[in-house]
């Protein structure tokens, strides 16, 4: 059996669904990190079936909008010490900033690059954002 130990200090991403751990690892840029980062994958685990956990020594500004695009059912451990201090789950965020692209071409915000649009949700389960400047209907897609 494969053995990771626990972190001193640092974050865990864990319950993410079985096969975004690659995608967040990848959209978190955490192949850049100068700490250690380990990453889990296909993780046993009693109420997903399987899972993938991602394990960041020492402090790392985590986006809980881009998690929460990616897997809604993630959560965020905060370890100090080699103790769990602070434990925050993610959700699918009623607005974003700077994470989507506007999928109008004539949308100002593709041709000006001071203009970062304001994405507001309109359908949860197809991940539907409406921008802020064009109304155009925009899908997250990973």
């Amino acid at each position: 059996m494969l053995e990771v130990k626990q972190i001193e200090n640092g974050i865990v991403i864990d319950h993410i669904k079985s096969g975004n751990g690659l995608k967040i690892f990848n959209k978190l840029e955490l192949y850049k990190a100068e700490s250690p980062v380990v990453l889990l994958i296909n993780v046993e685990s009693k109420v997903l079936g399987k899972k993938d956990i991602i394990k960041i020594e020492n402090t790392f500004d985590i986006d809980l909008n881009l998690l929460g695009l990616i897997d809604e059912n993630i959560s965020i451990n905060f370890i100090k010490d080699g103790k769990l201090i602070d434990k925050k789950r993610v959700c699918i965020p009623e607005k974003v900033k700077g994470l989507i692209k506007c999928q109008n071409p004539r949308c100002i915000t593709n041709s000006d690059d001071y203009m970062d649009p304001i994405f507001s949700l309109v359908s949860k389960e197809k991940l539907e954002y409406k921008c802020s400047f064009c109304d155009e209907i925009t899908k997250y897609k990973l």
